[in-house]
């Protein structure tokens, strides 16, 4: 008997977790930092103690969704790496957008919350080899440097935050049409590239 329940028990846990979160992403993306937790369990359809027991504090649980954020984009970019073929830069830029979109409607919660900096470190470690390899195989433009790229995601970040659910989709076209931008031929600005030391005071450096 007891065999049965402790299963039944922790499919009940596990169920209840995915809709206590997904409360707090539509709550959280409708009354920012002003959500309450009354209001999310009630949205979860759970009493408020169940949350409490999942999550001490409101800041406990955005916390856990910036880890999953953190998490789903360090699985995208180990993917990225993973490929062979010059385009893991392309596919890291498409799950970012993806994840600012997913993200977008409390994204502010997240960005104030304080993060481990090795996560950061990972990332733009990732974004230094991926364009390398890019550059190597020949798939951007020559001209193209991770500063190029590093705008391109502050664009993109920036692009989604300000076309909300009105143009929930806007940022793929934005992307279309900077990747077309980084692969074609000839000289691409003369304007100069945003450079080592200003990409270092905008973003984390890479560690050695």
């Amino acid at each position: 008997m007891t065999g049965t329940r402790a299963p039944a028990a922790r499919r009940d846990a596990v169920r209840n977790y995915h809709r206590i979160l997904d409360a707090a992403r539509e709550v959280l993306g409708e009354s920012g930092a002003d959500a309450c937790m009354e209001e999310i369990a009630a949205r979860a359809g759970v009493g408020v103690g169940t949350v409490y027991r999942r999550f001490a504090s409101k800041d406990a649980l955005i916390d856990e969704l910036l880890e999953l954020a953190l998490e789903e984009i360090l699985s995208s970019t180990e993917r990225a790496l993973a490929r062979a073929d010059g385009y893991g830069l392309e596919e890291l830029l498409r799950a970012l957008g993806q994840s600012f979109a997913d993200h977008a409607r409390y994204a502010s919660l997240l960005l104030a919350r304080q993060t481990d900096d090795s996560t950061g470190h990972r990332i733009r470690a990732a974004i230094d080899e991926l364009t390398a390899r890019a550059l190597a195989a020949g798939t951007v433009n020559p001209g193209i440097t991770t500063g190029d790229v590093m705008a391109l995601i502050m664009a993109m970040r920036g692009l989604v935050q300000a076309t909300g659910e009105v143009a929930p989709e806007a940022w793929q076209r934005f992307l279309d049409i900077q990747l077309a931008g980084m692969r074609a031929a000839g000289p691409l600005s003369s304007a100069p590239p945003v450079s080592p030391r200003q990409l270092a005071r905008l973003v984390p450096p890479r560690q050695s």
